[in-house]
C-alpha cells in the first residue's frame, strides 16, 4: 500500500477556493503549510509537476507529494522540495475555469485536485471520492473520458 499523499498548501491560498480542501477528510492525505514540513519522511515520495518522467509502473508504490497555490505560488514552493524526484502526468484537460488577467497559466495546467485525480489514475490507484465536492466534476471527466478508458 503506498504512503500518504502529501499536499503542501501554501499559506496564500484561498482555502475558500481550494480545490483539495475537501480530501482534509480523507485518511489517506496529509496536509503540510508550506514552508513548514510534517513529521511524515519524503523518502519513497515523488512529486508531482511539469518537466519531470511521466509517473510510470515503477512509481506505483511511491508516495505523492503535491504542491498546492497557485501557478506563481507554486513555483517559489518547488526549491524546498527540490529533493524528491519530479514526476508528470499525461496531459488532462482542465475543467477548472481560469480567471487570471495578469499571469498565465502553464497550457498543461490543471486544479490541484485533477491533478492528483489524474495521478491516481496513471498509478491504478483507487479515486472513488476524489472529485466528490469538485464543482466541475462532471466537466472533468467528460474532456477527459478518452483518458480514462484507457486508464
Amino acid at each position: 500500500m503506498p504512503s500518504p499523499t502529501i499536499i503542501v498548501v501554501h499559506p496564500r491560498e484561498n482555502r475558500r477556493k481550494c480545490s483539495v480542501e475537501p480530501l482534509r477528510q480523507h485518511s489517506d492525505f496529509r496536509f503540510w503549510t508550506f514552508p513548514e514540513r510534517g513529521t511524515e519522511s519524503l523518502q519513497g515520495y515523488v512529486r508531482l509537476g511539469i518537466g519531470g518522467p511521466l509517473l510510470s509502473e515503477a512509481d506505483r508504490e511511491s508516495g505523492l507529494l503535491v504542491l498546492d497555490g497557485t501557478w506563481r505560488l507554486a513555483q517559489r514552493m518547488e526549491p524546498s522540495f527540490a529533493d524528491v524526484p519530479v514526476r508528470s502526468i499525461p496531459v488532462w484537460q482542465t475543467a477548472y475555469p481560469r480567471v487570471s488577467k495578469v499571469f498565465e497559466d502553464p497550457l498543461t495546467g490543471l486544479a490541484t485536485i485533477e491533478a492528483i485525480y489524474a495521478a491516481y489514475v496513471s498509478l491504478g490507484r483507487n479515486t472513488t471520492g476524489l472529485l466528490d465536492q469538485y464543482r466541475w466534476s462532471d466537466q472533468f471527466l467528460e474532456q477527459n473520458r478518452h483518458l480514462l478508458a484507457s486508464g
